[in-house]
This record gives structure tokens, C-alpha cells and sequence, in this order.
């Protein structure tokens, strides 16, 4: 693995590279990575540094985030195959018909949508500042929330404010169940359980916090906790047993995976690095379309 590490160190100077790693990647993909985060801090990272080659490691629509918020770069996605199912439960042709046939609903995508999608919507957010986004808007304003039903409903609820949900879901964190969280209480008495909003309400709301994958780094630094459960996927783990030493943290039982997250390897960093290969490709139009909904949120 040295070797690889060191092949990538050398094209990465080659190329002027920047490597971007998604905080459930795997392990060794986080360690080669300039900087490891959430899919819009990492873009957002991207667009400051204006390196001339971005390398995201992360699932499609966080590439193609990454290319909205940094068009004059080459934004190289190491595996094309690696998609987010829940992005795909909300196409364009769908939103763009759910628009037509409710013209007085403002449309907000959580930022876990495909580019296409964000240029038929009208204001995006993240797990982290959705419940803001929301309570920011008028409330007499009809909103239709996509693609996931979950944390759309989680947020509704913490809110007390109704909206519309699309039909989604995140897999890995649908598969998360309450009576998993009863058994990791038994399992570590003393610790807290963390869970990611995407998560069914059911969970949330026996889950000590509901956070981001930024919120639970952050608190779990903070916390004068020693102990925690974390409720979401497991590559987030390394991270927090790297920057928090004297803490530990569990699992929950079943470990979510989330199997494209893990498709991103070494040897396709080096790969697409090595050959320019995987850019993502959007056009202008697109770019410009897309953006319109992120820099709305940035603006909040």
C-alpha cells in the first residue's frame, strides 16, 4: 500500500491535484486525501483552493457538486459506477412534472440530488442547515422537500411545520431500525448514540443527537463524553478514532455499509490521476442552472 500511496503523492504534484475524500469512504482513501469532509464542505473547499485538477472521492452527485461550484477546474470522479440510489429516486423528468402541476410549491432539494435535478429546483440545503433553510422560509409558503422523505420528516417535525415529501430514502440509513438502537444502550450503557438525520424518525427520536457528519465530528471533539454510538455510515469511524484518541466508538449492529461509497479505491485514485480519466462532464447550462439553488442556500 506505501507504494501506491507514494504513486499518488507524485502525480498528485504532477498534476497540481487536489484529492477530496467523503467522510464514508474508506479508510486508506480518507489518509491520501488532502482533505476529508462532508460532500458541500469538500466542494466548497474545491472552489477556494482552485486547483486546476480536483479528484473527488464520494459518490456521483458530490463530483458533479464539485464541478458546479469549481467549472474552470477538471473534476475527476475515480469510479463513474460509484451512484447515490437516493439521488436517483428523484430524476428530473419527475421534478420537473411535480413543478408543472404545482406551480405555487417552492421546490427544496437537500444537496444529495443529481445535477440535472438541482436545475428544476428552487433552493437546496444539507442535513446540517435544512432545519435553517426551512425556518428561514415564509410560512405560509407551500414546500415540497426532495428527495428524502426521512430527513424532510424529521426536519418537519422538529420544525412543527408541514410540507410535502418526495418518496426517498437513503438505503443505508433506512436500514437502520429503532429496536437496533435499544440493543447498542444495553451493549454500551454509558454512551451516547449519535444518529444521522437521514435515519427514520423512529430512530431520531430515540437517538441522544441527530447530526450531520460535520455536527457529530464536531460534537464528538467537544463532548466531555468518552463513549459513543455512532448511527451512520461507518467510514465516518476512522475519522473520529484518528482526531479523538482517548475516545471510543462503536458501530451500531448491523455496521451500515454503504457499498458504492466503498467502491472508490486507491488504485482508481491513482488511476484517474495517472490517465485524466472519469471527468465529470457537465455543460455550461447545466452549471449555471444548478448553481442558481446552492448559491440561495450559501446566501442564507
Amino acid at each position: 500500500m506505501q507504494d501506491i500511496f507514494q504513486e499518488i503523492q507524485e502525480l498528485k504534484k504532477t498534476r497540481k491535484a487536489l484529492i477530496l475524500a467523503h467522510n464514508y469512504t474508506l479508510p486508506e482513501v480518507q489518509d491520501v486525501a488532502d482533505f476529508t469532509g462532508d460532500s458541500l464542505e469538500l466542494s466548497r473547499k474545491a472552489a477556494q483552493c482552485g486547483a486546476p485538477v480536483i479528484v473527488f472521492c464520494g459518490v456521483r452527485f458530490m463530483a458533479e457538486t464539485a464541478k458546479i461550484l469549481s467549472p474552470g477546474s477538471i473534476v475527476l470522479h475515480p469510479d463513474p459506477t460509484s451512484g447515490c440510489p437516493m439521488a436517483d429516486m428523484a430524476p428530473v423528468e419527475a421534478v420537473r412534472k411535480y413543478r408543472e402541476q404545482h406551480p405555487d410549491t417552492l421546490l427544496v432539494a437537500y444537496v444529495n440530488t443529481t445535477a440535472a435535478t438541482k436545475t428544476a429546483v428552487d433552493l437546496c440545503c444539507t442535513s446540517g442547515n435544512a432545519e435553517r433553510v426551512i425556518a428561514s422560509l415564509p410560512k405560509e409558503q407551500k414546500i415540497m422537500f426532495l428527495p428524502d422523505g426521512d430527513l424532510g420528516a424529521n426536519v418537519s417535525r422538529a420544525l412543527n411545520r408541514p410540507m410535502e415529501l418526495w418518496e426517498g430514502y437513503c438505503p443505508t440509513h433506512y436500514r437502520i431500525h429503532p429496536d437496533d438502537l435499544d440493543k447498542a444502550r444495553k451493549a454500551h450503557p454509558g454512551a451516547e448514540i449519535l444518529v444521522h438525520p437521514e435515519c427514520l424518525p423512529a430512530v431520531v427520536q430515540k437517538a441522544d443527537k441527530a447530526l450531520s457528519t460535520g455536527g457529530m465530528l464536531k460534537y464528538v471533539q467537544e463532548s466531555p463524553c468518552r463513549e459513543f454510538v455512532i448511527g451512520t455510515e461507518c467510514g465516518i469511524l476512522h475519522r473520529m478514532r484518528k482526531e479523538n484518541p482517548g475516545k471510543a466508538f462503536h458501530p451500531l449492529e448491523p455496521v451500515p455499509v454503504c457499498p458504492n461509497m466503498k467502491k472508490i479505491t486507491l488504485e482508481k485514485i491513482r488511476n484517474c490521476l495517472r490517465d485524466l480519466s472519469c471527468q465529470v462532464e457537465l455543460s455550461p447550462e447545466t452549471i449555471r442552472m444548478a448553481r442558481t439553488p446552492i448559491d440561495k442556500m450559501l446566501a442564507l
